[in-house]
């Protein structure tokens, strides 16, 4: 493992436990060798996130549509900034270019792609593993609600182990470290 893609809020959120987090992310990236692949903005939890990395000594690799680019979204200190003609494109190429995926919170764009990106790994296009960063329990509503899911009969049991929810990162690093995707399913018959 040597990228992760982070999905984060262009806001900071309302409490400073969030930044924290972030700022914790990024260090924890940058000392264990591990390079930020992100949404390259310059602000919010992202600027934050991309700040803690480059100040540990760290590389960041940034994604950003040209229509974002252009309103001045970009930040300048990165190791690099790919910039794409869309968000499909941005999120496809962030998930090509990671090893790992983590949302630390945000908003829906942060839900939008981390969902996506566990999406796909069930239907055999993202080998990466999925993590909430479950921050001052941010993430609980969705963890019930995957839970739920298995209960009704919308999602496997085995399926619903391949992503997690922490607030921990040793946690977080381990279960990426042990990831096997899940069993694609390829029997469509009733």
């Amino acid at each position: 493992m040597q990228k992760i893609a982070v999905y984060c809020g262009a806001s900071t959120g309302n409490l400073p436990i969030y930044q924290q987090a972030a700022a914790e992310l990024g260090g924890y990236l940058a000392n264990h060798q591990l390079e930020l692949i992100y949404g390259g903005g310059n602000v919010g939890l992202m600027a934050v996130l991309a700040t803690a990395v480059i100040d540990a000594g760290g590389k960041v690799h940034g994604v950003m549509p040209q229509n974002l680019v252009d309103r001045g979204a970009a930040a300048h200190n990165l190791t690099d900034l790919t910039v794409v003609d869309n968000m499909a494109l941005r999120k496809q190429r962030m998930l090509a270019m990671a090893d790992g995926c983590i949302a630390l919170p945000g908003g829906p764009g942060t839900l939008e792609e981390i969902v996506e990106a566990y999406s796909w790994a069930r239907i055999g296009d993202n080998p990466n593993p999925c993590v909430f960063y479950n921050v001052n329990h941010y993430y609980d509503p969705l963890k019930t609600f995957f839970d739920q899911m298995v209960q009704q009969g919308f999602l496997t049991a085995e399926h619903r182990s391949k992503v997690l929810f922490t607030d921990q990162l040793t946690e977080i690093f381990n279960f990426m470290a042990h990831y096997t995707p899940p069993t694609v399913r390829t029997n469509y018959q009733h």
